[in-house]
């Protein structure tokens, strides 16, 4: 499995940003995808995560204002995130996993700043 950030940029706080992440390769494989995120100089944390059946999670910190969502005919997953911080600043990684458990798929990572 192969997957590839974009979307990611500069923003004011209170703007909007859509990341995609397309992925490819054995697509039928995966269980779940999730959008982490590494904040300069902190650890990487999980934002948000979405299985097959359907089911979603949202760190605290993003809930109400992101929303994941997954095209599978475009094979992509998205990351709607809207009013932004400027603590929302990181660097965006899409993963997926195959099997329960951690993730085993990364992809290169996209630059969010969130200026205020």
């Amino acid at each position: 499995v192969q997957l590839v950030e974009s979307g990611g940029g500069l923003v004011q706080a209170g703007g909007s940003l859509r990341l995609s992440c397309a992925a490819s390769g054995s697509i039928s494989s995966i269980k779940a995808m999730g959008w982490y995120r590494q904040p300069p100089g902190k650890e990487r944390e999980l934002a948000a995560a979405t299985s097959d059946n359907g089911s979603t999670y949202y760190a605290d910190s993003v809930k109400g204002r992101f929303t994941i969502s997954r095209d599978n005919a475009k094979n992509t997953l998205y990351l709607q995130m809207n009013s932004l911080k400027p603590e929302d600043t990181a660097t965006y990684y899409c993963a997926a996993r195959d099997r329960p458990g951690s993730f085993d798929y990364w992809g290169q990572g996209t630059q969010v700043t969130v200026s205020s």
